[in-house]
């Protein structure tokens, strides 16, 4: 689960390493989860030395998430929940298209049937 704080992994070539999460959008909850969008602050630059960054540092952007981590209580299994080990997302530009061109790792199977469907066949993988 997301929150506002969070430091979360940039997924995708954009030039940025890690981002913040300022808001969560469309929701009246606190956290957010897989396939929802949130209001990121860049906050590390992969390197500065290329000029294949897109992205400049505190700068802010729409962002997917992509990953979260699970946490298991008491070994309770959800039934249909992958786990990953990092919380990641996506760098999305103001009409919500994707501002790197690759995405690095797999993503999660929900997205085949989400309107970001067009974000799986960028992916390395299903998972």
């Amino acid at each position: 689960m997301i929150q506002k704080g969070s430091l979360l992994k940039i997924s995708d070539n954009c030039g940025a390493k890690e981002a913040r999460c300022i808001r969560i959008f469309k929701s009246k909850k606190k956290t957010a989860s897989r396939g929802e969008l949130i209001l990121v602050s860049v906050r590390e630059l992969r390197s500065s030395k290329r000029s294949s960054v897109r992205v400049k540092k505190g700068e802010i952007y729409n962002a997917l998430i992509t990953r979260t981590k699970v946490f298991k209580k008491n070994n309770f299994i959800d039934v249909g929940l992958t786990s990953f080990t990092e919380n990641s997302v996506l760098l999305l530009n103001k009409q919500f298209k994707l501002i790197g061109s690759r995405i690095l790792g797999p993503i999660s199977k929900q997205f085949k049937t989400s309107k970001f469907s067009r974000f799986v066949l960028l992916s390395s993988g299903l998972v």
